[in-house]
């Protein structure tokens, strides 16, 4: 009602024909009719929107906050990600083949060998003896790869043989047995078991008498990792522990299939020379081949490769083998 006496008093001022009895509509149209502004015209609401208690919350107006400032995190980080897109990219270095990343020394060597190329034997040695890239005197590595599955009792294959030529290598040997052997450089059984008592170990043979193997099966997590558990097929388990030594000082090695079926084994050192070398390689290879399972059929050797300590891989023909 105040508004209505509000208008009516603008009304009378204007002197327009107006009563108590006119609706506020039809006062207000009087007034607009004369150009007046109504004075009681309700303001505009620019104010936010409340609650239906009539109070916004200062959670829901911190939230509303919240989310209007996200959306334009949001937008702004659109619009960089398009001015990046926008950008030329850089040109990507093309990656280096493998051969590239490697040494200057070793690609020199091997530049040597020629590509898809498959050596002789005996070529193949002099050529592993030229590419040697260290300065030391490297070790000659034969990798052949057999046609065995490991999983397979009868394709688990392991040897041992003595290179005619030796290995190059001096090695001490432990012998677990209170007997005198020559050429021993430890001996008896009171002595080893109390070095390995302290986890000493200073030989890289150990060959033990039957008798003396069970005194050794406390020391199993000692020596099994390290490979030098006697064991009867590598002849470190022996009643002629003479014979045995000499064979270990004269070059004996043992060798075993890996899980995918290749032989790794160290056959001489690059001074020896191509002569020396190949009586050992075929050594090894009469070796695998007296050990070539029934069950496998076709061929037996896959492949042969040649390489020395850190240098280049040579394929190696497999007629010496198969």
């Amino acid at each position: 009602m105040a508004k209505k006496a509000e208008l009516l008093e603008q009304a009378h001022k204007l002197k327009l024909d107006v009563s108590s009895k006119n609706t506020i509509a039809e006062i207000e149209a009087a007034l607009q009719a004369a150009g007046a502004e109504p004075e009681a015209e309700k303001p505009t609401d620019t104010t936010k929107p409340t609650a239906k208690a009539g109070k916004r919350s200062t959670k829901g107006i911190a939230e509303a906050e919240a989310k209007a400032e996200k959306i334009e995190h949001q937008q702004h980080r659109d619009e960089e990600v398009a001015q990046e897109a926008e950008k030329p990219k850089k040109a990507v270095k093309p990656t280096r083949s493998r051969l590239e990343r490697r040494a200057k020394g070793y690609r020199k060597a091997a530049e040597q060998i020629e590509a898809d190329k498959v050596y002789q034997l005996k070529p193949a040695l002099e050529l592993a003896t030229k590419t040697s890239t260290v300065k030391f005197d490297a070790t000659v590595e034969l990798h052949v790869n057999l046609n065995v599955d490991p999983r397979h009792a009868d394709q688990n294959i392991r040897d041992n043989l003595v290179l005619p030529s030796g290995t190059g290598k001096t090695v001490r040997i432990a012998v677990f047995s209170d007997d005198t052997v020559k050429g021993a450089d430890v001996s008896g059984v009171e002595v080893i078991t109390q070095a390995l008592e302290k986890g000493t170990i200073d030989f890289d043979i150990l060959i033990a008498t039957p008798t003396n193997m069970p005194k050794l099966g406390k020391y199993a997590r000692l020596l099994g990792p390290r490979g030098l558990m006697p064991n009867p097929k590598s002849g470190t388990v022996t009643t002629d522990l003479d014979k045995a030594v000499t064979e270990a000082k004269a070059g004996r090695v043992e060798y075993r299939v890996d899980s995918t079926g290749i032989v790794h084994l160290g056959i001489g050192k690059v001074s020896f020379g191509a002569d020396k070398l190949v009586a050992n390689a075929e050594a090894v290879f009469a070796s695998l081949k007296a050990n070539k399972p029934t069950s496998v059929k076709g061929a037996y050797v896959k492949a042969i490769h040649l390489t020395t300590t850190m240098g280049p891989s040579i394929p190696v023909e497999l007629t010496s083998v198969n």
